[in-house]
């Protein structure tokens, strides 16, 4: 939805001007077909990178509009989020260096905005499938990009649902809240690859982009955490669907398809099945001024834009996403590969690219006529099995199941070798970077397992926010060699210097509670401490009011044996210290120090959202590396 003069349709009257030019380009489209006048026998690659905005303690930075009014490139442009920002790649020819071009230019204008955005507010860029410091307070309204297009866009469909939206996501772990903006669709930032299709092959190629997209995303996924939270390899396919749901129960029950998704059928026919069947399902939700229309331009001689279809195929976000475009004054299709994540490194992006492109050119011919071989549920089955778990995937690839290692390094990537070399690319090319995809497959180090395995490492001695801050700074620390992700390393000279004076006890209290009632038995108290290894338990009632902490302390001396039907209101402190979530980790552990307290509660609005402990002061204190700034 890259048209920035958009309005919600607000009347029966645009609905039906809108519609009709909607209709009239598919029109317009049929006659191109019919009269050969789509681009044929040429290839282009483009790209897009989405990134992330971080400041000096890796927390998202809302800086994106004051980095571009520093940068006057038209390379670069705004997302939904104000921590995020989008580069446009130069659309290049797919033959000789075409990838090494890709790259070269990717990393100059990478280093053109590190090096603008470190002159706002100390800004850095981060390429990662979602961002691991992000939290859910930076998802507000406030943060939306304020172009007329997203608040619009977020205005309909919260209208639509009539209520907040939902997610629920289980992986290892499972996340389940609300939220009132569509910006938690922000957090997803990807790599997407645009790969330009003969008009002849458009519908083959198109079904074998949907058949390979579980293998590509098995070997790149890059977006395991969300809000600490270990959920999918590649969390992104779930969070996008669920943050840009418009259905409320009744859509459910008819079955209404979502607005993101893999899609549900092959085309047997023509390319235009695609198009139909979106327009079939769903409803417009944004309009534009029209100044003519696409049959009217046809016949007059010019190739026309077809706004219409542009906006709506803005609105319906599929992971091959078909778009048309005009080079030179000739249409042309494209698919726009839209699951790859950004990262780990600019390596890794690239030759995601090339084993994607390698295959979509190299497809097989016993691969043709999917719709005869093979049901579309296993494709998608496929797709949303690797997002979930990633290289260490099953599928189901014709006659039998598969793991992603043996599949990708065995078949496929011989084919996107095959349909590199006819298109002419570098041979030097593709063994460079189909090499990173077989280490990374053969030692089943993608970005995600990297990540998770680094996280975990890191929450043996640390909270869950300092252990995502120094996640963070370590892979743009890495990201800055682009090494591939197989080569990185969990160094701590790359951990954040953390300075206590400043962070917030919001970004290190534990928010993982155990809590009880007062009615509840203190023989259970007594059992949840030894089990879970805690020292402190709040005590709150059915509101999530605070009542009162009962610690170790307070029972230890209780024969509970012998009186197992104490309860919790007799034996719990009531006369407590509380502070609230702005207050800094240095005031928070001095106002422990001098109180004689094991344990600090943090309420926000009477309610209970946190606790720091001596346990977490110990883990805050020895993460830091700033010894003076733990005085």
């Amino acid at each position: 939805m890259g048209h920035q003069q958009v309005k919600e349709i607000a009347s029966l009257a645009d609905q039906q001007l809108y519609l009709s030019h909607l209709l009239d380009d598919i029109e317009a489209i049929e006659v191109m077909l019919t009269e050969g006048m789509f681009e044929k026998g040429v290839s282009r690659v483009g790209a897009e990178q989405e990134l992330c905005l971080v400041n000096k303690n890796f927390r998202p930075a809302k800086t994106a509009l004051k980095i571009l009014d520093r940068i006057e490139d038209p390379h670069f442009t705004t997302e939904l989020a104000l921590f995020n920002l989008e580069i446009n790649l130069d659309p290049v020819l797919l033959n000789g260096a075409t990838f090494t071009i890709l790259e070269k230019q990717l990393q100059h204008l990478l280093k053109l905005l590190r090096k603008e955005a470190e002159k706002v507010e100390e800004t850095k860029i981060i390429l990662t499938g979602i961002l691991p410091t992000i939290r859910k307070g930076d998802l507000v309204f406030d943060n939306i990009t304020p172009f007329q297009r997203y608040k619009t866009l977020n205005d309909i469909l919260r209208r639509i649902r009539g209520d907040d939206f939902k997610l629920q996501i289980k992986g290892v772990d499972e996340l389940i809240l609300k939220h009132d903006t569509i910006l938690f669709e922000a957090c997803n930032t990807s790599f997407q690859i645009h790969l330009q299709i003969d008009p002849r092959e458009i519908v083959e190629k198109y079904n074998w982009a949907q058949m390979i997209a579980g293998p590509v995303l098995a070997a790149s996924s890059n977006s395991p955490l969300l809000l600490g939270r270990d959920l999918w390899s590649e969390t992104r396919i779930a969070l996008f669907q669920q943050s840009l749901d418009y259905r409320n129960p009744s859509y459910h029950a008819r079955e209404q398809k979502a607005r993101v998704s893999f899609g549900s059928m092959w085309i047997k026919d023509s390319i235009l099945e695609l198009y139909r069947d979106d327009i079939a399902r769903y409803k417009p939700l944004i309009t534009t001024d029209f100044d003519s229309n696409a049959t009217d331009e046809l016949k007059a001689g010019k190739i026309p834009k077809l706004r219409a279809l542009n906006i709506f195929n803005g609105t319906i976000y599929k992971w091959n996403r078909l778009c048309y475009g005009a080079t030179g004054n000739v249409p042309h299709f494209r698919i726009e590969n839209r699951y790859i994540p950004s990262g780990p490194s600019i390596r890794d992006e690239v030759a995601n690219a090339v084993f994607w492109i390698g295959l979509m050119n190299g497809m097989p011919e016993k691969y043709t006529r999917l719709y005869d071989k093979i049901p579309f549920s296993n494709a998608k089955w496929n797709f949303i099995n690797a997002a979930s778990t990633g290289i260490n995937s099953y599928f189901k690839w014709f006659d039998r199941n598969i793991s992603a290692k043996e599949l990708i390094l065995d078949e496929l990537i011989p084919i996107a070798r095959k349909g590199l070399r006819k298109a002419a690319v570098d041979e030097k090319d593709i063994r460079k970077y189909l090499k990173v995809i077989r280490k990374r497959v053969d030692s089943r180090i993608t970005g995600s397992i990297w990540q998770i395995r680094s996280y975990k490492k890191l929450r043996e001695s640390q909270t869950r926010d300092i252990a995502s801050m120094n996640l963070t700074a370590c892979m743009y620390k890495n990201q800055l060699s682009n090494k591939p992700v197989y080569k990185w390393k969990l160094n701590p000279d790359d951990y954040l210097d953390i300075d206590l004076k400043k962070i917030k006890l919001e970004k290190m209290m534990s928010t993982e509670l155990f809590v009880v009632d007062e009615n509840d038995l203190v023989l259970l108290v007594d059992r949840v401490m030894r089990w879970k290894n805690i020292s402190h338990i709040p005590v709150v009632d059915k509101n999530n009011r605070l009542k009162g902490i009962i610690s170790k302390s307070n029972i230890k001396d209780l024969d509970l044996e012998k009186n197992k039907l104490l309860v919790v209101k007799d034996y719990m402190v009531k006369d407590l210290i509380t502070v609230g979530p702005k207050v800094t980790v240095l005031e928070a552990r001095n106002k422990m120090i001098e109180n004689h307290i094991g344990c600090l509660p943090v309420l926000e609005k009477g309610n209970l959202i946190g606790i720091l402990t001596k346990s977490d002061i110990l883990k805050i204190f020895n993460a830091s590396q700033s010894e003076n700034g733990a005085k």
